[in-house]
């Protein structure tokens, strides 16, 4: 097996696409930083962030008269209200205007990962039909589930090593460009209990990522899955795509009836409860990871079935 993922990292690093995909996501991390840092308030001044916080504090009081804001929204902006009085009771600095604000904006770059795996792991199988050499792997001494699962976890491997590059470059570039500058501030926020905590932002913003991550998973084993049960790269890249950035927004439309909660994208953004701010109410993370298990077993299992029982002579 050890031998067979090894032959599939070979064949993805030896391309000039893999190593294109990361210098390209290497590019974006470095724009998107150095826009972010050019257009951060500069002036000096020591209360700068102090004045800030109470504008926004004022545009979130004046929100909360609006006759039409729902009850979510107005327990969402309340909670906002009471961590601000906690940044200034506490002369905390906030994440906006440091080295934080621009890591925590860079996990979004997560949905460019996951775009790039999956183009990887929609051509790993369909490519092989494709050019014929799936005979080469079949002639093996290596069974079929072994060929799959090594194709399968050197995908995961190769998302997980992006981001980890995605992490590490963003965290030494916002580093460099605010001096490193309140890297020990703690995260402020409200747990479950209604009661405002401080927190590691190291940890919390790696939590992030992981949980971010989670969705590439799914729409990585979506990709493979396609790609082994049609034989098709096109299919398997342009359904999965589809569904990365169109998902969502059928969600927006399904969110009033009850039952879109056990659809795959009400659950695929497990940050949502980081945030507190599930896609339902009663939505809890437990429930999120357990629908998502059963779909993640679902996919492997018909691409598993696919792959062992039938034909694949080329």
């Amino acid at each position: 097996m050890v031998n067979l993922i090894l032959n599939e990292n070979m064949k993805l690093y030896r391309r000039v696409r893999t190593w294109l995909m990361v210098a390209i996501m290497i590019a974006i991390v470095f724009l998107g930083s150095f826009m972010d840092w050019y257009y951060d308030d500069k002036s000096g001044e020591t209360d700068a962030w102090r004045n800030h916080v109470v504008e926004q504090k004022q545009e979130l009081t004046e929100r909360l008269n609006e006759p039409k804001l729902s009850e979510e929204n107005r327990a969402y902006i309340q909670e906002r209200l009471a961590i601000f009085d906690y940044h200034l009771e506490h002369n905390i600095h906030p994440e906006g205007g440091t080295m934080w604000n621009g890591i925590d904006t860079s996990a979004e770059l997560i949905i460019l990962i996951t775009l790039f795996t999956v183009i990887v792991a929609g051509d790993s199988l369909a490519g092989e039909f494709t050019t014929g050499t799936i005979k080469l792997l079949l002639i093996r001494p290596a069974n079929r589930t072994k060929i799959l699962v090594s194709k399968y976890l050197s995908m995961i491997i190769f998302g997980l090593l992006l981001l980890v590059i995605l992490f590490i470059v963003s965290v030494l570039l916002n580093g460099l460009l605010y001096q490193f500058e309140h890297w020990n501030m703690p995260l402020v926020s409200m747990n479950d209990a209604g009661i405002i905590v401080e927190s590691n932002m190291f940890g919390n913003l790696w939590k992030t990522y992981l949980l971010n991550c989670v969705s590439t998973v799914i729409f990585v084993t979506m990709a493979f899955m396609i790609s082994t049960a049609f034989r098709s790269s096109i299919m398997a890249i342009g359904f999965s795509i589809f569904a990365l950035f169109a998902g969502m927004i059928f969600m927006e439309l399904l969110q009033p009836y009850a039952w879109s909660k056990y659809v795959l994208f009400a659950n695929i953004d497990l940050s949502q409860y980081l945030n507190g701010r599930p896609f339902q109410q009663g939505m809890t993370m437990n429930f999120s990871i357990l629908m998502l298990s059963i779909y993640f077993i679902l996919f492997n299992l018909t691409a598993w079935l696919v792959f062992t029982k039938r034909d694949v002579a080329a």
